[in-house]
């Protein structure tokens, strides 16, 4: 199956976008004008590749020029954090972004999301949220089937998603989490604030000295076929670990999941987070409930093209 979205672009078109470096591989923009167009909204969803010194420029410019929201990908979701004019509690508990919702005052002085409104004349901010977070739980339980809370779990990468990954699994009741992150220091300060936040869960840094039920790959190696694995597998080997959970999707078998599986090790991409991390976005952006069920068809026709008919 194929989307399309058939509607011209007018001047009353509303458009949202997303904002990474690379962008070329995102999927976000079938699913969300597949959602557009399913409920008949005369709205737009780009991919801009946006360099991270000019993300502060860009998201100025898209404030601007009315967009009504923006994603955020690798890698912006720590750098995003400052330039917000206001943080959701999400955002402020996960410690990243990837969803900024611009707002309008009106007369009254309430913020509402662009969006949703139709007075256009007034100031407007930026409302920084993350969905990441809670999208990982849900798709780690549907798609690896395996459940966070009480597992002992290898996080690769400390980064933006990592990061967020790392503080709402331990929130979830995670019992042990190893953090591996290229610079140490950043996976031990990590390390510190989980033990402050979340003192019922052991929390480490470096390889596990045991077997665990999840390793997760936060970082984005793996988008590129040039890219080394993520784990060092000589001094970690895969059939360590129940499943593997890898969060970039394209490609969708990626070299650790292909090695994972031959492992025997229960394996899902990063699709099902994807998915409802976009959903959540979509109806902060529209205040309309997103269709699940055609964003995730528009992602598997988009992912999976080459693979299913």
């Amino acid at each position: 199956m194929t989307f399309s979205v058939p509607r011209s672009v007018t001047a009353q078109t509303r458009l949202c976008a997303v904002f990474g470096d690379p962008i070329r591989h995102s999927a976000s923009p079938s699913m969300h004008n597949a959602a557009f167009d399913a409920l008949n909204l005369d709205w737009r969803y780009l991919a801009c590749h946006v360099l991270p010194e000019k993300l502060d420029e860009a998201l100025k410019g898209a404030r601007s020029m009315g967009f009504c929201g923006v994603n955020l990908t690798v890698p912006h979701k720590l750098l995003a954090l400052p330039m917000m004019d206001s943080l959701d509690l999400s955002a402020q508990d996960w410690g990243a972004v990837n969803t900024v919702v611009f707002e309008t005052q009106n007369k009254e002085g309430l913020w509402t999301p662009v969006g949703q409104s139709n007075a256009l004349d007034g100031p407007v901010r930026t409302r920084g949220f993350n969905t990441d977070a809670d999208a990982l739980i849900q798709s780690l339980r549907e798609d690896l089937t395996i459940d966070p809370r009480g597992a002992r779990i290898l996080l690769l990468g400390a980064g933006g998603a990592g990061r967020a990954a790392a503080l709402r699994l331990a929130d979830e009741g995670a019992l042990v989490l190893w953090l591996v992150n290229r610079t140490t220091a950043k996976a031990d300060a990590l390390a510190q604030e989980i033990a402050e936040r979340f003192p019922a869960v052991e929390v480490r840094t470096g390889l596990p000295d045991t077997d665990v039920e999840i390793i997760i790959n936060a970082t984005s190696l793996g988008l590129k076929a040039s890219d080394p694995l993520p784990l060092d597998l000589a001094n970690y080997p895969l059939c360590r670990a129940d499943g593997v959970y890898d969060m970039v999707y394209r490609p969708s078998l990626t070299p650790l999941l292909d090695l994972a599986q031959r492992a025997g090790c229960c394996t899902a991409n990063g699709l099902g987070m994807l998915l409802y991390q976009g959903a959540a976005a979509w109806t902060l952006w529209t205040g309309q409930i997103a269709p699940i069920e055609t964003m995730r068809q528009a992602l598997r026709s988009e992912i999976y093209r080459n693979t299913i008919a």
